[in-house]
């Protein structure tokens, strides 16, 4: 990442931080915080009182810290607003899909026997967008070279010649803005969490026929594992990524029946993604449409020593874990109230899709699917990491870990020799004061940590 501009405005307000008095302990705090960008601040404190006589025994008060209040870390995943913060969700969540494959964090080592696949679902295709192509050799391809194409009712003929680049701005705009299917995009978008329901149901429902089995008796002999994340493509929409692995019925501590093969799980992966649909609501002039899968399923086998590793799989999905819709041009906060697109700096493309979210989300038809309140995700209002419950371990069990070695790293109060933990309550009273910090902070704050400061993007205020 591109070092941040230092202006003399900065260099004077450094200036100011590095001569406080309590420099020393502002900067044991924003160690504290992992080089959070934004922490949260808090007002309070905490007393440990002795039950049987009310003596308070210690006291902690944030009257005594720098601006008297506590930093606490954002924890968000988004590496737009935290990088420090998103990485380290994208440790954890590396961790949790790696040990799904491999073992460890609770997992037995022989899951690595089991059959698993990476597997991505992506949307059908909403109208042609400037797309990067790579023909023989790996040399980048015309966009859509087309000789006889025809104008569009618009006046557009739907053909491109470039050859775009990586960073290409072009790149998932439609060829023709007023063809695109925008209602479409955002529809699939807000339904897509559905859509991926009914495939894992689809899916458990062909193995089970494949076996001879009921659904009851399959689920007493196989199951079904998986962890998945979301990306947008470049054009708005999401698809999915995900480790589907075989487990026996008790999860990945037992092994799988005999017939439960990896090519088995090819087929059945097939089959249900080409047989779900979910439909729309019907509103006024807007009739029920079904929605699908689009044509392009990827299945490839995840092996430790093959082309796809482990390493390779977690790797590729943590990456995501950390990113959402301000990838493609649009927001990664909540659109305010009465906000005002047409100033907002973002792509036509992205803005046509929140206008879309906007128009449809005002319908009473499709008031269950937010699309109001989602519309700077371009109406997806799913999580974007999920895992079946024995998959592996937690996000939650992998923070707690960290919080006890932090803890133990410490030097903790302790009751005197009369006293039992049992007799001793902690009472503690917090309020929130303020987040964020002024970009003089940020920047003492990333130099201390060697963190990274947010990008720059005048589309959520970050400091850069």
């Amino acid at each position: 990442m591109p070092q941040p501009v230092i202006t003399a405005h900065d260099a004077r307000q450094i200036s100011r931080l590095l001569d406080r008095p309590d420099f020393v302990r502002w900067a044991a705090r924003a160690r504290s915080t992992g080089g959070c960008a934004q922490p949260v601040f808090l007002k309070g404190g905490v007393e440990h009182v002795h039950t049987g006589t009310g003596e308070v025994l210690r006291r902690y008060s944030t009257d005594g810290e720098p601006d008297g209040a506590l930093p606490v870390a954002c924890k968000t995943r988004r590496a737009s607003r935290c990088p420090a913060c998103a990485e380290i969700y994208r440790a954890d969540t590396y961790q949790l899909i790696r040990a799904g494959l491999v073992g460890g964090k609770g997992v037995p080592a022989t899951v690595t026997a089991h059959p698993a696949a990476f597997v991505t679902l992506t949307a059908p295709s909403f109208g042609p967008v400037h797309s990067r192509l790579l023909g023989k050799g790996g040399k980048p391809a015309s966009c859509h070279p087309r000789r006889d194409a025809q104008r569009c009712p618009h006046g557009v003929t739907p053909s491109c010649t470039v050859r775009h680049g990586v960073d290409d701005a072009q790149l998932g705009q439609p060829l023709c803005p007023d063809c695109y299917d925008y209602a479409g995009s955002v529809l699939f978008n807000a339904m897509a969490p559905e859509l991926w329901r009914r495939f894992t149901l689809a899916l458990r429902r062909y193995l089970a026929r494949a076996a001879g089995l009921t659904l009851k008796e399959f689920g007493q002999t196989l199951a079904v594992s998986y962890a998945k994340v979301a990306e947008y493509q470049r054009r708005g929409v999401v698809h999915f990524h995900a480790v589907i692995r075989f487990d026996g019925p008790d999860g990945p501590a037992t092994s799988p029946p005999a017939w439960a093969t990896a090519g088995l799980l090819d087929a059945a992966v097939r089959h249900a993604a080409g047989a779900v649909t979910v439909t729309t609501p019907e509103a006024e002039g807007m009739p029920a449409r079904g929605l699908a899968w689009g044509p392009q399923v990827d299945i490839r086998p995840i092996t430790s020593s093959g082309t796809l590793t482990d390493q390779a799989v977690a790797g590729y999905v943590a990456k995501y874990a950390t990113k959402a819709a301000e990838c493609v041009g649009t927001l990664d906060r909540r659109l305010r109230p009465n906000e005002d697109l047409d100033v907002l700096p973002i792509t036509p493309h992205a803005r046509r899709l929140i206008t879309e979210c906007l128009r449809l989300g005002a319908l009473e038809a499709f008031a269950d699917l937010r699309l109001t309140a989602w519309a700077h995700m371009l109406g997806f209002r799913g999580h974007f990491s999920t895992k079946s419950r024995r998959y592996s371990t937690t996000l939650g069990a992998l923070r707690q870990v960290r919080i006890d070695f932090i803890r133990a790293q410490q030097p903790a109060w302790q009751p005197g020799d009369d006293q039992t933990d049992g007799q001793i309550i902690a009472l503690a009273e917090w309020r929130f004061h303020s987040q964020g910090l002024t970009r003089a902070e940020a920047l003492v704050t990333a130099a201390l940590t060697g963190k990274d400061l947010p990008p720059p993007n005048p589309m959520n205020g970050s400091l850069g």
